[in-house]
Order: structure tokens, then C-alpha cells, then sequence
């Protein structure tokens, strides 16, 4: 008998103490961040091309040439761009936030110096760097708007981790490396006009990249309040009560 009611309290739980909170599959959290790494290689991929290029002597074009004439805010971008994306994927995962606490930390630390130099390298670059035949004044306009919200975003970010504020600190990050990752879907989305060999105009190439930019945006809103939404479920299903800033920075 005593057996049968030991059985059954592991089953449902000792009467009248709520049930944990149910925690994400082990391998279904890596599906976020193994996607974003999946993202993040192609514009590391064409960014490694263009190092190359620049080590390596290649012809100079209309498409390359404000590159060799000012090679640093480049490289500066390509370099801080990588690190940014490959390493700013693993904070989307839930373990090593709640678990590893010291790592999230310190990659923090490495990701905010990188992410405001992506910010600042692409600013830098779309206000001295010649516009190329395939840009425009629209582009131009777009990609000052994003890469100011993407710099603005990682300093609320900041400010907010320092006051402690974890819910403003996560919602702010995660909009910044959704706008830094733009180049990503970017190249997604104009490959589909390059396959088809009719390659956009310089209208329809802004449009789409500002697209890109937006739809990354929309991701991000999305798993902010998918987050705050069951942070707060859980709470509610532990019957403990939590701190707001502690519960959505789960």
C-alpha cells in the first residue's frame, strides 16, 4: 500500500503542492539558436569573400572600390558582424541562461562591444562610402534608420541590465541582434530575384532589404512576448511569486 501511494505521489505530486512548470525539451531549445548560426553564415560567408578580396589583391570594380579605398570600417564590420551573430545566438538558449548565469554574463560583455561596433562600422560606412550602382538614396535612408535603432537598442539594453531590469534588458538585446542579423535574411530574400535572373532595381532591392529588416523585427516582438507569456504561466502554475524582471529573464 505504501508502495501504491509512493508510486502515485511521484505520478501527480504530493496533494495540495503545485506541479513545477513544465521546462522546454533539451534538444528543441537548440532549434532557435541553430537557426540563427544557420543565418548568421551567410553573410560571414560573404563577408570571409571580401576579406579575401582585400588580402588578396583582387580587381578593383565600382562594386569594390570604396572598400580598397577605406578598408578599415570594413573589416572593422565583417570581424565585429561574425562575432556578433555566431556568439549573441547562444543567448537565445533557455539552459544557459537560467543554469550558466557567469557565461551569459561574460559573453554579454563581449557581445555589447561588438554589436555597437556593427552598429557603428555600417553607419560610418553609409554616410562616407560612396553609394555603389546598386544602391540608392532609399537604402541609404533605410540603413541609417536601422543601424541608429540597432546602436540605441544595445545602449537601452545596457542601461537596463545596470538597473537591473531584466525584461527591458532582454526585450532591448534581442531587437538589436534581430536588426544585426538583417544581412542574413537579406541575402534570403534576394537570392530569390538573383535565381530567377531578373535581379531587383535599385528601388525594389531597398524595398526588399527593408523588408528583410522588418521581418526580423516581427520575429523579435514575437519571441519577446512568447516569453512573457510563459514566464508567466509559469509563475502562475508554480504558485510562487515572482519578480517580473526575474521570471521573463528565464
Amino acid at each position: 500500500m505504501n508502495a501504491i501511494r509512493k508510486t502515485a505521489t511521484a505520478i501527480v505530486g504530493t496533494p495540495g503542492t503545485p506541479r513545477p512548470a513544465a521546462r522546454e525539451a533539451p534538444g528543441k531549445q537548440w532549434l532557435v539558436p541553430t537557426a540563427l548560426v544557420v543565418l548568421s553564415l551567410i553573410p560571414i560567408l560573404g563577408g570571409t569573400l571580401r576579406l579575401s578580396e582585400l588580402t588578396g589583391g583582387a580587381d578593383i570594380t565600382p562594386k569594390n572600390e570604396r572598400f580598397f579605398a577605406s578598408p578599415i570600417p570594413v573589416v572593422i564590420h565583417i570581424v565585429s558582424a561574425a562575432v556578433y551573430s555566431l556568439l549573441g545566438a547562444f543567448q537565445f538558449v533557455p539552459s544557459l541562461r537560467r543554469a550558466r548565469r557567469g557565461w551569459h554574463r561574460v559573453s554579454g560583455r563581449i557581445l555589447v562591444p561588438a554589436g555597437l561596433l556593427v552598429a557603428l562600422s555600417g553607419l560610418w560606412m553609409a554616410v562616407f562610402y560612396a553609394l555603389p550602382p546598386s544602391d540608392g538614396v532609399i537604402l541609404l535612408i533605410l540603413r541609417l534608420i536601422f543601424g541608429s535603432v540597432m546602436l540605441m537598442s544595445i545602449v537601452l539594453g545596457f542601461l537596463a541590465v545596470r538597473r537591473r531590469d531584466f525584461v527591458r534588458h532582454s526585450a532591448w538585446m534581442t531587437r538589436a541582434y534581430a536588426i544585426g542579423l538583417g544581412a542574413g535574411t537579406q541575402a534570403l530574400i534576394l537570392i530569390i530575384p538573383e535565381l530567377l535572373s531578373s535581379p531587383p532595381d535599385v528601388t525594389s532591392r531597398a524595398v526588399l532589404m527593408g523588408a528583410a529588416w522588418m521581418i526580423n523585427l516581427a520575429v523579435a516582438e514575437y519571441l519577446i512576448r512568447r516569453r512573457s507569456r510563459l514566464s508567466t504561466r509559469a509563475s502562475r502554475t508554480s504558485g510562487r511569486s515572482v519578480e517580473p524582471h526575474a521570471a521573463a529573464s528565464r
